[in-house]
């Protein structure tokens, strides 16, 4: 596909004519499927780019994250919110600094000096970052083999368990303060069409509201994602599945490229044969669910990943000292249009 002549077309005419945007952008490129090269005839087209900062982010009051168009699938970080992403090693965007050559649609002076200096971006952190990302998507391959294959039973037990891992996060936020309880719970069903359910003791004083819906609201989506299994489309959820356990995969590939090479590679030219075999599914089995092989496969990339993280010498932090130079270099550029 000629990614540039889409670029060109009507559709996209908000990269010309949005005053953030135009000569403004650093990078845009490939996002998605189709930078990792995993693409086939359903994926959608992802651009995602870079644009430096107006003049009055910097110096006057106005403020800017992201330019996002959802018609066209189209991210464009603003480059201080990308930086703050990048020293978090977060994939999404480190994605965008591992492209091949002719998967970016524009780079400017300024989006190549990004590119050459992304290892400033590289740390430990990875490990967090990639890992987190990881047990995301494979706890998403395990909530969507259990609403398949479970008992009502068991699988009111990994709803508890989904839960419990969704509340980690505020759990630890409020750790030591005493402002009350909550304890999830099984018991026998009192909705006369199931057979146990999850109960809920909860006792709070003085809890601020925004964090109690937050508590609820988190919940509440666990608990939806599960009731959808009534409206299953077996096709489409396979595909979902095998999209899942092919990114959980990627995600590993790309972490442990990070820690022990210090690279990003967006596009896994050398690991298609693996990737694309998962997402067509050749490792799901006629009942829904993956192979031993696929679990062995995960269980080396784990192994491997432990075993890069011991052996990195990425530092703990990226350089600020660094870092700091490098930013104020674009934003001096971004304001008065000279690069010194």
């Amino acid at each position: 596909m000629d990614f540039k002549a889409l670029m060109n077309t009507a559709e996209y005419d908000f990269l010309r004519t949005n005053e953030r945007l135009g000569d403004r952008i650093m990078l845009l490129g490939l996002g998605g499927s189709y930078a990792y090269g995993t693409n086939n005839e359903s994926s959608d087209i992802d651009f995602r780019g870079v644009t430096l900062m107006m003049p009055s982010d910097l110096l006057g009051l106005t403020e800017f994250e992201q330019y996002e168009d959802d018609k066209t699938d189209t991210v464009i970080y603003g480059f201080n919110k990308l930086v703050k992403l990048l020293l978090e090693c977060n994939p999404n965007t480190c994605e965008m600094l591992g492209l091949d050559e002719d998967q970016y649609l524009i780079k400017s002076q300024t989006g190549q000096e990004l590119i050459d200096n992304s290892r400033l971006f590289l740390s430990k952190r990875a490990i967090k970052s990639f890992g987190g990302y990881a047990d995301a998507q494979l706890r998403r391959l395990q909530n969507a083999i259990a609403r398949d294959t479970l008992s009502q039973s068991d699988r009111e037990k990994h709803i508890l368990k989904s839960v419990m891992n969704a509340l980690d996060d505020f759990n630890r936020r409020y750790a030591g303060r005493d402002i009350g309880s909550i304890r999830l719970y099984i018991d026998q069903a009192e909705n006369s069409k199931l057979d146990t359910e999850i109960f809920v003791d909860a006792n709070y004083e003085h809890f601020p509201l925004r964090d109690y819906t937050e508590l609820w609201g988190t919940m509440k989506t666990v608990v939806r994602d599960y009731d959808k299994i009534g409206k299953r489309n077996k096709k489409k959820d396979d595909n979902h599945l095998n999209k899942h356990a092919m990114h959980l995969i990627r995600l590993f590939m790309m972490a442990i490229d990070i820690l022990e090479k210090g690279e990003i590679r967006t596009h896994r030219v050398d690991d298609l044969p693996t990737l694309i075999a998962i997402r067509r599914g050749d490792y799901m089995l006629p009942d829904g669910t993956l192979s031993p092989e696929f679990y062995e496969m995960l269980e080396e990339y784990e192994r491997r990943l432990d075993e890069a993280a011991a052996g990195t010498i990425l530092p703990d932090n990226p350089d600020m000292e660094k870092m700091e130079a490098f930013v104020e270099r674009i934003n001096r550029y971004a304001v008065t249009g000279e690069l010194t």
